[in-house]
């Protein structure tokens, strides 16, 4: 797990460097409208929010209460990557000392 955890973490400060580098340069909807009559950059777009559509669905399944899954929605669509790898890192340092892999994806069972 460590190598994910290290994964986790350079995906997250990698990409909060890149964007902070990118508001640096110019806002978001400058660049937006620059770019979006490239069919490149709009078929890259619409990857990456069905990539974090797909991700979010992961969060929405391990997560049991709505509030916590409207929150993770709004963070994943807004900050992508670095709210994806926030939430990996936030469930691998829940877990307990000798956990597997499936610990980390499979939602926990509830107390009967």
């Amino acid at each position: 797990m460590r190598i994910v955890k290290i994964v986790a973490w350079a995906i997250l400060l990698g990409m909060a460097g890149l964007t902070v580098l990118g508001f640096r340069d110019r806002g978001l909807f400058e660049a937006g409208a620059a770019l979006w009559p490239d069919p490149w950059f709009r078929a890259t777009l619409a990857d990456a929010c069905f990539g974090f559509l797909i991700a979010y669905l992961w969060i929405a399944w391990k997560e049991r209460s709505w509030g916590r899954r409207a929150l993770s929605l709004v963070a994943v669509m807004s900050l992508g990557t670095m709210a994806v790898s926030s939430y990996l890192l936030i469930q691998l340092h829940r877990l307990p000392p000798g956990s597997r892999m499936e610990d980390l994806l499979l939602r926990e069972r509830s107390a009967r």
